[in-house]
Order: C-alpha cells, then sequence, then structure tokens
C-alpha cells in the first residue's frame, strides 16, 4: 500500500490554485458590444435563410434589440431609460434585479430568446447560442451566475415578446392576399419569378411611435400617363437612360445597396434564389459598425441597436402604407410597355408597389437615429456587404450613406426621382418623431412627461 506525503506548503499552494480559480476575473468576459454583433450577424443569416421580407426583418430586429436593452435599462437606470411604457401599447417592466447576475450576459439571453422566438429556423440560433454560451463560460462565470443571469435575461425576454404579440402581426398573416388590378398604371408583377406583392397589409401593425401607420403621409407620384411630353413619361424615360448610360460607380453604388432577399436567378428551364441582406439587415450592421466604431460599451451597443431597429421598425410601416395606397407601376412594367420592350432593369426589381422607395425611407429613418447618437460627421467604413461578395464602400457621414442607399435604387433601374426624393422626406420625418417621442435618457424622458 503506497502513501502519500503532502508539506503544508505544497498543500496551501493547490488551495490557492484553486481559490484563483474559482475566483477567476470575468468582470471582462463581455466588455464591448462583438457578442450582440455576432448574434445580430446570425439573426441576419436566419433572416436570410428563411426568406424574411424587409418589413418583417425589421419586426425581428427590433424587438430582439429591445429585450437586450431592456436589460441595459433595468441594471443601469441612472444612465439608461426603459423604453417600454414609453412605446405605443408597452407597459413599463416591473422587475426586481437579482444580485450576483452578469448584466451583459443577460442582456445577450434575452436577445437570442427574443431572435429565437420570431423566426422559422429555430435550430440555428439556439446552436449559435449554445456555442457563444460554451465560450463565455471558459472564461470564468461561475455556473450560479451564469444561470441567474440567463434566467433574469429570460425575465425580460418574456415581457418584451409578449409586447410583440399585440402588434397585429400573427393576425395578419391570415389577412387576403394583394389583388392585382388592370387599372392604367398600377403595379402589376414584374420578372423572372412574377411573384405576388408582398405585405400589402402592414399598416395595420402596431406602431412603436409613429400616431398611425399614415403620420407622415408623402405627396403622391405624379399623375400616371403615356404622353410622351408628360411628366410621368419624363420620369420613367430619365430611369431609362440612366441605366443605359450607366457608370462603373454608378453600377457599383446599386449593387451594393441592392439588398434584395427575393432576388432570383434563371438558367434555363431552372430558377433559383440568390440570397442577400435586407435593407434593415444592412443598416443593423451600419448601426453595430458605428458602435463598434465610436468604442461603446455593450450598453450603448444593444442602445444603438434597439432605437436603429425601431427606426426601421416604423420606417416601414410608413412606407408600406403609401406603396398599397398609390399603387404605381414600377418602372420595369411601364418602360417595357411604352419605351422598350426588351429593356431589363441593372436590378431586379422586387415583389410590392413603387411609391415610396423602401430604401430612402429606411435609411433616411436610420441615419438620422445614427447621427443623434453617434454625431453625423462619422466616418463609416461599411463592411455589411463583405460576407456578400462584394467589397466595402466608406461615408463621411450617416446622411451621405443615407443618400447613396436612396439614389441607388435610380441607378438600379427600380424606382422614379420622387420616389425616392419623397421617400428621403418621409423618414427623416419618421425619425425625427422618434426622437422628440421616446429617449434612452433618463433626464429626457422626465421632460418629455
Amino acid at each position: 500500500m503506497r502513501t502519500f506525503k503532502i508539506t503544508l506548503k505544497a498543500f496551501f499552494l493547490v488551495l490557492l490554485a484553486f481559490a484563483c480559480q474559482e475566483k477567476k476575473d470575468y468582470s471582462q468576459a463581455i466588455s464591448d458590444g462583438r457578442y450582440f454583433h455576432q448574434a445580430q450577424k446570425r439573426i441576419t443569416e436566419v433572416i436570410i435563410h428563411d426568406i424574411f421580407s424587409p418589413p418583417v426583418a425589421a419586426r425581428i430586429y427590433s424587438y430582439s434589440s429591445l429585450a437586450a436593452y431592456e436589460v441595459a435599462a433595468a441594471t443601469d437606470p441612472t444612465h439608461y431609460a426603459s423604453l417600454m411604457g414609453q412605446l405605443n401599447g408597452s407597459e413599463p417592466i416591473q422587475v426586481t434585479v437579482p444580485e450576483g447576475i452578469y448584466p451583459p450576459l443577460s442582456a445577450l439571453a434575452a436577445y437570442y430568446q427574443v431572435g429565437t422566438a420570431l423566426i422559422f429556423s429555430e435550430k440555428m440560433m439556439q446552436e449559435h447560442r449554445d456555442k457563444v454560451f460554451a465560450e463565455l463560460k471558459e472564461k470564468g462565470i461561475p455556473d450560479e451566475v451564469f444561470e441567474a443571469s440567463l434566467a433574469f435575461g429570460k425575465e425580460i425576454a418574456d415581457h418584451v415578446i409578449a409586447y410583440s404579440k399585440k402588434d397585429n402581426y400573427h393576425q395578419s398573416r391570415s389577412f387576403p392576399k394583394y389583388t392585382v388590378v388592370s387599372d392604367a398604371g398600377t403595379w402589376q408583377p414584374t420578372p423572372p419569378a412574377y411573384m405576388e406583392a408582398i405585405e400589402p397589409h402592414w399598416n395595420k401593425i402596431r406602431t412603436f411611435v409613429l400616431d398611425s401607420a399614415a403620420q407622415f403621409k408623402p405627396l403622391p407620384p405624379p399623375p400616371f400617363s403615356t404622353d410622351p411630353n408628360s411628366e410621368f413619361f419624363k420620369l420613367a424615360k430619365e430611369v431609362y437612360e440612366a441605366d443605359i448610360n450607366a457608370t462603373k460607380e454608378n453600377k457599383d453604388i446599386a449593387m451594393f445597396w441592392d439588398c434584395n432577399p427575393y432576388k432570383m436567378n434563371v438558367k434555363g428551364h431552372v430558377m433559383f434564389a440568390e440570397k442577400k441582406i435586407t435593407p434593415g439587415g444592412h443598416w443593423m450592421s451600419i448601426a453595430s459598425i458605428a458602435a463598434a466604431g465610436a468604442g461603446k460599451d455593450w450598453k450603448g451597443t444593444v442602445e444603438a441597436l434597439a432605437l436603429t431597429g425601431i427606426s426601421l421598425n416604423e420606417a416601414f410601416i410608413s412606407c408600406w402604407d403609401e406603396k398599397y395606397r398609390s399603387k404605381l407601376i414600377r418602372p420595369e412594367t411601364y418602360i417595357n410597355q411604352h419605351i422598350d420592350e426588351n429593356w431589363v432593369p441593372l436590378l431586379q426589381t422586387p415583389p410590392f408597389p413603387e411609391h415610396t422607395s423602401g430604401h430612402s425611407v429606411a435609411s433616411a429613418a436610420s441615419a438620422y437615429t445614427l447621427a443623434q447618437l453617434f454625431g453625423d460627421e462619422f466616418h463609416l467604413v461599411d463592411s455589411s456587404e463583405v460576407d456578400y461578395g462584394l467589397p466595402i464602400r466608406e461615408f463621411n457621414s450617416f446622411t451621405e450613406a443615407a443618400k447613396e442607399a436612396a439614389i441607388s435604387r435610380f441607378y438600379g433601374g427600380i424606382h422614379y426621382r420622387p420616389a425616392i426624393e419623397y421617400g428621403v422626406t418621409q423618414g427623416t420625418q419618421v425619425g425625427e418623431l422618434i426622437w422628440k417621442k421616446i429617449s434612452t435618457k433618463p433626464d429626457q424622458v422626465a421632460m418629455k412627461k
């Protein structure tokens, strides 16, 4: 029988080793917004995989980010005001923050839970979450802290999910499909897939801030006409000629901002989809890039994501309200019928009416919000499309990026100029209203009451 001897010094060294292991500093395990950017990228991948429309994608981003932000507000009420209770139809979240939780982990858990609840391919999100959580456990977060943090994140997420279920989205899934009419100048399905109109009832979704979907009704499009001397014909001819005379830079801009999740490719008798990010996904990525560039911590990051998501959600509701009011014919249809039957736009026409431009409204609203957070004179290195085979583009302000996103639709041959110009005005009005009605700053909330 063997016996082992251990000196008193060795014994204390062993105890010290265990003590150091147990007291491993995990305070910086989640310091900046990197993990939230990763979670958001995963949601973007799932949105592309599940082929969610731009308005629905904006809804997913907004609630997911709101859940993460509400954890920041609950755990740091001195610096961050809860948005629940400020947003339309919401109630303040009454929670007691447990001692011994790790707040950024709770926020991340809330983000994953809400995001997973709003998509189809839940396993894709769960696998990503589990991988991230395993990595965080390796950083020394004690099991009891880990579990308590997840439980608190779930508590916040449950409130946000309950709020989301009352926005009329699920009811709208059973609303009737859009009926194509033959009236002159009205929208018709476009090649190659001739898809049915997307989300014709989106103006019935509850808004976060807008009084109604029609609060910022834009100017209507010019009167439809086929007369070569009419304003409408000249606008269509302008789109046609811009496409024919497009420079390489024009084409690069159009492709960079394409963001069409419905792009279909045809080879012989085979048609297949090309997966792309939505406009909302692009601007949510810009929000993450800006937060990182500004050196924001995790709380500043989720603040930017939540407010950008809300801006996108309101922009698409406002825009879609007008699209299905004016029901305007797309340039591709008009030009094929009245100017050149063989013309094909540089970008594939998305499946919904023309006026106003969704890119213009969403980009202007997002840019306004980001300018309030970071200042408009912000040098932006936009790498949002690198994963989709496109190079980076650089901008000296959010407004500059938004203007390029808007005009890209003209270069791409899918919008007349008024839809772009009126859309920018519409989106700016949406952004301004958001900052007038809600705030993430406790002192500003008190002033607004």
